[in-house]
């Protein structure tokens, strides 16, 4: 099993990504939790084509360089990991929860830090909040995010089948979470306790500036609770809550997949 993860990670990421984005378009469609403020087409195309385009960039300059980072951290017996003998089962585990943490500690600092904020903000001038919005990221974030994943698996020795499990989990739990779709609140109340929820990470895409600064996990909800960064409910309801960044809101900037790429580098204004 763990071979075939391995040897065929690219095709199972893809089967894995289009099935759960079929699911998320039937449930968005059949239960959707907010009124959609621009074309449904539009949205989905536009945020899916920077996908594309950042995993061409990735597939080009950087082709499993992950995976090729933790198998030369095996062999080299680098990272606290490989330093202790442990079930393949446990190593699993407490991979992922480290990943997990990094990614939360990511988060929190692409808001605190000025230049990065630049280009995470991409993500969060997004006018509505969808399956696509979990994938929408500036191309720069991405090569920063890699970097960083790349120093945890030499640190930690995250092995092969954790990073590529992770990955899987990731990319599927964004759409989720990002998923304009409803559930029923008492349903919700018990799945944050464990994953991050629609409603639970809508809010930190509030234009309210303290609510996008609370719920930063991305698929374990406990980081929020202990680090203190957690907000049950928005201000204003979710049907009615205004989505983005308000210094952000011309079509070409935040709609369009050129105006995206280009937005880092532009000054505030808005329309």
């Amino acid at each position: 099993m763990i071979d075939l993860l391995i040897n065929y990670e690219i095709q199972i990421r893809l089967i894995i990504y289009f099935a759960i984005l079929v699911i998320m378009m039937f449930w968005e469609q059949l239960s959707p939790k907010r009124n959609p403020s621009i074309s449904r087409f539009i949205h989905y195309s536009n945020n899916i084509f920077l996908l594309i385009f950042n995993n061409i960039i990735m597939r080009i300059f950087f082709p499993a360089v992950t995976i090729a980072v933790s198998y030369i951290s095996s062999e080299a017996e680098w990272g606290l990991l490989n330093l202790i003998s442990l079930p393949a089962w446990i190593e699993i585990i407490l991979a992922f929860i480290i990943f997990d943490i990094i990614i939360y500690g990511q988060h929190v600092t692409f808001h605190r830090v000025s230049i990065l904020w630049r280009f995470h903000m991409v993500h969060h001038t997004d006018p509505d909040y969808d399956m696509t919005t979990g994938s929408r990221f500036h191309t720069f974030e991405i090569l920063l995010s890699l970097g960083i994943k790349i120093i945890s698996i030499m640190v930690f020795g995250i092995p092969v089948i954790a990073v590529v499990l992770f990955e899987i989990i990731l990319s599927s739990s964004a759409m989720f979470n990002h998923g304009n779709i409803h559930i029923p609140k008492k349903l919700d109340a018990v799945i944050r306790w464990f994953i991050v929820t629609p409603d639970m990470h809508r809010i930190h895409h509030s234009q309210n500036h303290i609510e996008f600064n609370q719920n930063f996990g991305f698929f374990l909800s406990c980081w929020d609770r202990i680090f203190r960064t957690y907000q049950e409910s928005p201000s204003i309801d979710h049907k009615h809550m205004l989505i983005g960044l308000q210094e952000y809101t011309d079509p070409r900037d935040v709609v369009w997949l050129s105006g995206m790429l280009m937005l880092p580098f532009r000054k505030k204004h808005t329309q």
